[in-house]
């Protein structure tokens, strides 16, 4: 889908480290325009009626996930990183490029087995969106999509999701 929103977004060549260009975000976060036009784009990407509520996965996930969730009147559950949520948790651990990372969800965020639309900023290698869907699933809810902002398609993030259904407002 080409749009405007790709006005916002910046390469950063060789960032984190030789090889690699970040695409940053932190000009469409500061734009009030840009902003809100990648909210509204988000909303349009998956039908509302299909989910219940969305899960934000930390951090970025979390400023694109509140306020699609405050425009269509749903909750919000937020997914992050060990040690960060108060309360009884469940979590899944996946393999990075060099190690490991961890996630982790409320085991009563999800209270009633609602559908669940997964929000985040960028799909690369799919790891972490992987470990959400997993992490809904093993709590009683079911995936139905997952919403970015920005998907890298070189990479084989969507494989890695199975039948997640998939949407995002820029490919690269």
């Amino acid at each position: 889908m080409s749009n405007s929103i790709e006005s916002y977004i910046r390469d950063i060549p060789d960032f984190p480290k030789p090889g690699i260009v970040f695409k940053d975000i932190t000009p469409l976060l500061a734009s009030p325009k840009g902003l809100k036009l990648s909210v509204d784009m988000l909303a349009e990407l998956v039908d509302p009626d299909s989910y219940d509520i969305i899960a934000g996965i930390e951090s970025r996930g979390f400023i694109f996930g509140v306020p699609l969730a405050t425009m269509l009147g749903k909750g919000f559950v937020p997914i992050r990183k060990p040690g960060k949520l108060p309360f009884t948790t469940e979590s899944v651990t996946y393999e990075l490029e060099y190690g490991t990372d961890t996630v982790e969800i409320h085991t009563d965020a999800l209270d009633g087995n609602p559908r669940v639309l997964i929000v985040d900023d960028l799909l690369a290698t799919g790891g972490t969106m992987a470990a959400a869907a997993e992490l809904i699933r093993k709590i009683g809810g079911v995936p139905v999509a997952a919403a970015l902002v920005i998907e890298l398609s070189f990479l084989p993030g969507r494989a890695k999701l199975g039948d997640l259904p998939v949407h995002s407002l820029i490919t690269f």
